[in-house]
């Protein structure tokens, strides 16, 4: 239930902020707003303002602004007028420009919440968990993307053990940041300076497509080094007396010199998995009886990473470029989708999103209390930009729509018919649901599993 809540709670605050943005610009504008409400359906609160009326609806998702004319496009259409009547404070009676910024609004006021976000996040300081850039072939473990074809990381000439410095001249300061540029840039050539065995490398890596998530991937591993950070009470290595500090040199006989290694022990093995440690300069043995690493309950050392701005306007130059990069990923993701990406996999609505809002949340409140939270207003800012630009996207219904239907009004100098922009909403309408149907799918496949 908190997850749910918690989930409910990051996603309404990222529509909420869109409609605002809608009320601002509207009433500056001269647009009366005749409801804002924070939720939806029957008002459990209302109150009536000088213009609008304020609502609490009784489902906590999202919210919504109904400007004035909705009631004006409606009597049109059943009187069968040719233009929506002309209405002081209208929305449809405004000049095109006054209603194009009034569309803009909203995605502009996600873009500004993103940026205000990410500066607070920036300032405060956010620590990344993550694994060193050193790597492990996949294909050293069977795993092969397609079929037999060999993965990007063997074509491209990497070695197990390389740590990866840099691509197309960004430095790569850790597994995160190798994941993020392999992820988006799928099908591009990447050109790649590896350090092996002390000595710089070029290499020329193309990231393949994996059609399940949308993102580029090259076939490998993060090479974490096997000592022990962690172990859970009650868990099968908390039984073998696994200690933090504790290095494994060895798993039913193998010489293990990464995670990964022990990873495929516990996967071939059935169970129990006899380990020979490292613990104070002394060799120790144990047997663990379980029936993979996840299920042993042992953490590893990993590499923790603090993004912080040193200074207040080194915070907004951080926040500003975090919103053009996640604005330019998400036009990539976008994009992808064109290119022969499984949508039932790679598109989340808004079921799993709320999942995702949710468990992010929890998980990291109770590892971290309140300083958790800022991964997590990270994702937020990241979900508002994505609000942002599917709402300029030119399709009918969305704001991007609307701000085409008005453009051609300026060209035209004249309205669309009532009936015209019927039909064209209608369109909308149809695509709208035909999303809403795919989105769910994937929803469902998520939760089932799949």
């Amino acid at each position: 239930m908190i997850t749910v809540l918690l989930g409910l709670l990051g996603l309404s605050i990222v529509v909420i902020v869109h409609e605002f943005g809608h009320f601002v610009i509207a009433r500056s504008v001269g647009v009366d707003v005749e409801a804002f409400s924070i939720g939806w359906g029957p008002p459990l609160f209302k109150h009536r303002g000088r213009k609008t009326e304020w609502r609490i609806g009784v489902l906590p998702i999202g919210g919504y602004c109904k400007l004035k004319g909705e009631d004006g496009f409606r009597a049109a259409l059943e009187q069968k007028l040719d233009f929506i009547p002309a209405e002081k404070g209208s929305f449809y009676s405004a000049h095109p420009m006054k209603r194009i910024a009034v569309a803009i609004a909203g995605p502009a006021f996600n873009i500004l919440f993103a940026i205000l976000v990410f500066v607070i996040v920036m300032a405060i300081g956010i620590t990344i968990q993550t694994a060193p850039n050193r790597i492990v072939l996949a294909s050293e473990t069977g795993a092969l993307m397609n079929g037999d074809e060999p993965n990007p990381a063997d074509i491209a000439g990497l070695r197990t053990g390389d740590v990866i410095t840099a691509i197309d001249g960004r430095t790569i300061r850790d597994y995160s940041d190798l994941q993020e540029v392999i992820a988006s840039n799928p099908g591009k050539a990447l050109s790649v300076e590896v350090l092996r065995d002390g000595v710089v490398q070029s290499l020329v890596l193309t990231p393949r497509l994996d059609s399940n998530s949308g993102a580029g991937v090259i076939g490998v591993y993060a090479w974490v080094d096997p000592v022990v950070a962690s172990v859970k009470d009650k868990s099968p290595a908390a039984i073998a007396d696994l200690r933090p500090g504790d290095i494994i040199t060895e798993a039913n006989g193998k010489t293990i010199r990464n995670t990964v290694e022990l990873m495929e022990v516990f996967k071939n093995a059935n169970s129990p998995v006899n380990l020979t440690l490292m613990r104070d300069a002394t060799t120790v043995s144990t047997t663990i009886v379980a029936k993979s690493l996840e299920e042993a309950g042992i953490g590893f050392v990993g590499v923790t990473r603090t993004d912080k701005a040193g200074s207040l306007p080194e915070a907004l130059l951080m926040g500003v470029n975090e919103t053009i990069s996640t604005f330019s990923l998400t036009i990539k993701s976008i994009e992808l989708l064109f290119r022969g990406v499984n949508v039932f996999k790679a598109v989340s609505g808004p079921a799993r999103i709320t999942y995702i809002i949710g468990s992010a949340a929890s998980e990291q409140i109770q590892a971290d209390g309140l300083a958790g939270l800022v991964p997590v207003f990270s994702f937020l800012a990241f979900l508002s930009v994505s609000l942002a630009i599917m709402n300029l996207l030119p399709l009918p219904v969305l704001d991007g729509g609307l701000i085409l239907v008005f453009i051609i009004e300026l060209f035209r100098r004249k309205p669309l018919t009532a009936k015209s922009l019927y039909r064209y909403q209608f369109i909308g309408a149809a695509f709208v649901l035909v999303l809403f149907v795919v989105a769910t799918m994937s929803d469902i496949f998520f939760f089932a599993g799949k």
